[in-house]
C-alpha cells in the first residue's frame, strides 16, 4: 500500500521558515519524482516545486523561486519543502505526490503527472 504522510505544517508569522516533510512509503522510491502542491481556500491546487528521481533536477512556482527548496533523500524514502520568508499569501494545505517516470530526469509541474497523494499539511501565515 503506497503511502504519503506530510507532517511540519503549522501556524507562523510572515518572515518564518518552515520546513515540511513527506514521508513516502510502499513504492520504490528512486524511480519516482515528487511534487509540493498546495490549494488555498477558494483557489485550485498549484503546483509549488517539485525534484526529480534523481534529485539533480527542481523545478519551483515564480513565487517560490528564491524563498522554496525541494529536497529528498533517497535512503530515507523522504522529501522535503524547506520555506523561508513566508508570506500571508503562502497560507495554504499543501500537499506532496509522487510519479513514476519511466526515463529521464525530470519533474511535472501538473497535478495529473502524479499517481499518489498525500493527505495535506496545513500552513497559516499571519501578519
Amino acid at each position: 500500500q503506497v503511502q504519503l504522510v506530510e507532517s511540519g505544517g503549522g501556524l507562523v508569522q510572515a518572515g518564518a521558515s518552515l520546513r515540511l516533510s513527506c514521508a513516502v512509503s510502499g513504492l520504490t522510491f528512486s524511480r519516482y519524482e515528487v511534487g509540493w502542491f498546495r490549494q488555498a481556500t477558494g483557489k485550485e491546487r498549484e503546483f509549488v516545486g517539485g525534484i526529480s528521481r534523481s534529485g539533480f533536477v527542481t523545478r519551483y512556482v515564480e513565487s517560490a523561486k528564491g524563498r522554496f527548496t525541494v529536497s529528498r533523500d533517497n535512503a530515507k524514502d523522504m522529501v522535503y519543502l524547506q520555506m523561508n520568508s513566508l508570506k500571508p499569501e503562502d497560507t495554504a494545505v499543501y500537499y506532496c505526490a509522487a510519479g513514476l517516470r519511466l526515463s529521464g530526469d525530470d519533474v511535472s509541474r501538473r497535478p495529473e503527472g502524479f499517481d499518489y497523494w498525500g493527505q495535506g499539511t496545513q500552513v497559516t501565515v499571519s501578519l
